[in-house]
């Protein structure tokens, strides 16, 4: 696909991978609705509102707006698309980026668990539905879901997240398949390279992140899947994949990551 002229949600705007991929998206001619809870008026302790964003997309010359949007809530998720192509008259692209958690596996408490599902499942299959009329009435459209290496290991503390993942991966497979027959792509790109998000260094200010990269890294791989052909549709591909096969994503950390078994990536302990 591509980009320029098209018109893109992304959730999770304000800070980390969702604000890297709406400002690279600007770069590429795509108009940019940012999504997300964190505003200047109503800030997280975590750096970062979708407003700061679009001010930077808009410096460099591209065109955003801010929209508002409490991913735990059902009719801000429809409001959001609506509010998007009352805006710019289509819709295009969406990114479902955003995610939460909170640390806790068994005994996690019912409420955050549910939570949980709501923001990091619940809410891109909802977004999903509300773009699927834009996308084929003008007979196509790219959607990608940000997952994690949560979603195929076990990472102690991160059990509901990774479920989520998990149903999320699951998602994008079905989707892709019904929504085929309209040109419509959906994917999912899944962090599996350590990177360090504003999130990240919030929740652990004294970590060694020397090897991580910064979100601009992984925005470039979810760029990447938006502009392939339609027919590049029902992929789960992790960064350290699509990086080996297409050579994209080159590491910009001082200290380039080596694998070394199971990964422990971006951590998404944020204030709900």
């Amino acid at each position: 696909m591509d980009l320029s002229g098209r018109v893109a949600i992304v959730t999770g705007a304000s800070r980390g991978v969702g604000a890297a991929a709406a400002e690279l998206l600007g770069q590429r001619g795509c108009k940019v609705a940012c999504a997300a809870r964190a505003t200047d008026k109503s800030p997280l302790p975590i750096p970062g509102t979708v407003d700061e964003t679009v001010r930077r997309i808009t410096a460099a010359g591209g065109e955003a707006i801010a929209v508002p949007t409490n991913l735990a809530r059902d009719d801000e998720i429809a409001r959001m698309v609506a509010t998007t192509i009352e805006r710019f008259g289509r819709l295009d692209v969406l990114v479902n980026n955003a995610a939460i958690t909170f640390p806790g596996d068994l005994a996690l408490e019912m409420k955050r668990f549910d939570l949980v599902m709501q923001v990091d499942l619940r809410a891109p299959l909802i977004a999903i539905r509300a773009a699927i009329p834009a996308m084929k009435e003008q007979g196509e459209g790219a959607i990608v879901n940000v997952s994690s290496v949560a979603s195929l290991n076990y990472i102690p503390e991160l059990m509901a997240y990774g479920m989520a993942k998990a149903a999320l991966e699951h998602l994008t497979l079905s989707a892709a398949h019904q929504l085929r027959p309209f040109d419509i792509a959906v994917n999912t790109f899944r962090i599996d390279v350590p990177v360090a998000s504003e999130g990240f260094l919030f929740n652990m200010p004294d970590a060694d992140h020397s090897d991580w990269e910064p979100s601009e890294v992984a925005a470039e791989g979810i760029v990447w899947m938006l502009e392939q052909p339609s027919s590049y549709t029902g992929h789960n591909e992790g960064m350290a994949r699509l990086r080996a096969d297409h050579g994209i994503m080159a590491s910009r950390s001082a200290r380039p990551y080596r694998p070394r078994g199971a990964l422990v990536i971006e951590s998404h302990l944020r204030p709900v």
